[in-house]
Protein backbone atom coordinates (compact mmCIF):
# COMPACT_ATOMS: atom_id res chain seq x y z
CA UNK A 1 0.00 0.00 0.00
CA UNK A 2 2.23 2.21 0.52
CA UNK A 3 4.46 1.78 -2.42
CA UNK A 4 1.21 2.54 -4.36
CA UNK A 5 1.11 5.87 -2.60
CA UNK A 6 4.36 6.50 -3.41
CA UNK A 7 3.66 6.07 -7.31
CA UNK A 8 0.84 8.07 -6.96
CA UNK A 9 2.77 10.83 -5.47
CA UNK A 10 5.27 10.39 -8.28
CA UNK A 11 2.61 10.33 -10.95
CA UNK A 12 0.47 13.40 -9.67
CA UNK A 13 4.08 15.61 -9.31
CA UNK A 14 4.41 14.67 -13.38
CA UNK A 15 1.23 14.93 -14.53
CA UNK A 16 0.81 18.63 -12.40
CA UNK A 17 4.85 19.21 -14.22
CA UNK A 18 3.53 18.85 -17.37
CA UNK A 19 0.15 21.20 -16.91
CA UNK A 20 2.38 23.43 -15.82
CA UNK A 21 4.58 23.40 -18.58
CA UNK A 22 1.84 23.61 -20.76
CA UNK A 23 0.18 26.29 -19.26
CA UNK A 24 3.84 28.63 -19.71
CA UNK A 25 3.33 27.77 -23.57
CA UNK A 26 0.60 30.23 -24.83
CA UNK A 27 -1.29 29.45 -27.34
CA UNK A 28 -0.38 32.60 -29.57
CA UNK A 29 3.16 31.22 -28.65
CA UNK A 30 5.32 31.26 -31.92
CA UNK A 31 8.13 29.13 -33.43
CA UNK A 32 11.80 30.59 -34.20
CA UNK A 33 15.00 29.66 -35.12
CA UNK A 34 18.07 30.13 -33.18
CA UNK A 35 21.58 29.34 -34.00
CA UNK A 36 24.29 28.32 -31.55
CA UNK A 37 25.99 25.38 -30.27
CA UNK A 38 24.77 22.70 -28.30
CA UNK A 39 26.27 22.47 -25.16
CA UNK A 40 26.12 20.55 -21.21
CA UNK A 41 25.01 23.08 -19.77
CA UNK A 42 26.43 21.85 -16.03
CA UNK A 43 29.69 22.05 -17.57
CA UNK A 44 29.34 25.39 -19.07
CA UNK A 45 27.79 27.01 -16.02
CA UNK A 46 30.18 25.45 -13.84
CA UNK A 47 33.44 25.10 -15.90
CA UNK A 48 33.37 28.37 -16.93
CA UNK A 49 31.79 28.54 -20.30
CA UNK A 50 32.67 24.94 -21.29
CA UNK A 51 32.00 24.30 -24.80
CA UNK A 52 33.66 23.98 -28.25
CA UNK A 53 36.08 21.15 -29.84
CA UNK A 54 38.22 21.43 -27.07
CA UNK A 55 34.90 20.16 -24.58
CA UNK A 56 32.99 18.27 -27.32
CA UNK A 57 34.17 14.49 -25.54
CA UNK A 58 33.08 15.44 -22.50
CA UNK A 59 29.97 17.32 -23.39
CA UNK A 60 29.03 13.77 -25.20
CA UNK A 61 29.92 11.62 -22.32
CA UNK A 62 27.87 13.92 -20.39
CA UNK A 63 24.76 13.89 -23.17
CA UNK A 64 24.82 10.60 -23.28
CA UNK A 65 23.75 9.68 -19.48
CA UNK A 66 21.27 12.41 -19.73
CA UNK A 67 22.99 15.85 -18.52
CA UNK A 68 20.88 18.85 -19.31
CA UNK A 69 21.10 20.31 -22.70
CA UNK A 70 21.33 23.62 -23.94
CA UNK A 71 21.88 25.70 -26.85
CA UNK A 72 23.98 28.86 -26.40
CA UNK A 73 23.95 31.77 -29.01
CA UNK A 74 26.52 34.40 -30.18
CA UNK A 75 25.16 36.52 -27.32
CA UNK A 76 25.94 33.71 -24.83
CA UNK A 77 22.11 33.52 -24.44
CA UNK A 78 21.50 29.67 -22.84
CA UNK A 79 18.31 28.08 -24.10
CA UNK A 80 17.43 24.78 -22.12
CA UNK A 81 16.74 22.16 -24.52
CA UNK A 82 12.96 20.58 -23.63
CA UNK A 83 10.82 18.30 -25.46
CA UNK A 84 11.24 14.81 -27.28
CA UNK A 85 14.55 15.84 -28.35
CA UNK A 86 15.70 15.32 -25.23
CA UNK A 87 14.28 12.08 -24.52
CA UNK A 88 16.32 8.48 -24.17
CA UNK A 89 18.81 10.36 -22.42
CA UNK A 90 19.31 12.89 -25.16
CA UNK A 91 19.33 10.48 -28.23
CA UNK A 92 18.09 11.97 -30.71
CA UNK A 93 20.45 15.12 -29.88
CA UNK A 94 24.00 13.31 -29.40
CA UNK A 95 25.12 14.10 -32.91
CA UNK A 96 24.66 17.66 -32.30
CA UNK A 97 27.02 18.41 -29.29
CA UNK A 98 29.65 20.99 -29.55
CA UNK A 99 28.22 21.44 -32.79
CA UNK A 100 26.95 24.90 -34.54
CA UNK A 101 22.97 24.00 -35.72
CA UNK A 102 19.81 25.69 -36.37
CA UNK A 103 17.55 25.18 -34.14
CA UNK A 104 13.63 25.91 -34.40
CA UNK A 105 10.94 25.74 -31.53
CA UNK A 106 8.78 27.54 -29.25
CA UNK A 107 10.72 30.04 -26.62
CA UNK A 108 9.36 30.45 -22.79
CA UNK A 109 11.08 32.14 -19.84
CA UNK A 110 10.56 31.37 -16.02
CA UNK A 111 12.45 32.86 -13.07
CA UNK A 112 15.63 34.54 -15.91
CA UNK A 113 16.27 31.35 -17.38
CA UNK A 114 15.00 30.33 -21.13
CA UNK A 115 14.02 27.40 -22.45
CA UNK A 116 13.60 26.25 -26.02
CA UNK A 117 10.87 23.08 -26.62
CA UNK A 118 12.25 21.88 -30.30
CA UNK A 119 10.45 21.05 -33.05
CA UNK A 120 13.65 20.26 -35.41
CA UNK A 121 17.37 20.78 -35.19
CA UNK A 122 19.94 20.20 -37.78
CA UNK A 123 23.73 21.41 -37.99
CA UNK A 124 24.19 25.03 -39.43
CA UNK A 125 25.73 25.70 -43.07
CA UNK A 126 29.22 27.12 -42.80
CA UNK A 127 29.79 29.49 -45.53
Amino acid sequence: MHKRLIYLAIALLAFSASITVSAAIKSDAKEVTIKGEVIDQPCYEGKNGARGEAHKACALSCAKRGNQLAIVDDKNNVYSITGDYTANKNEKLIAFVAETVEAKGVVTEKDGKKFIALSAIKKAESH
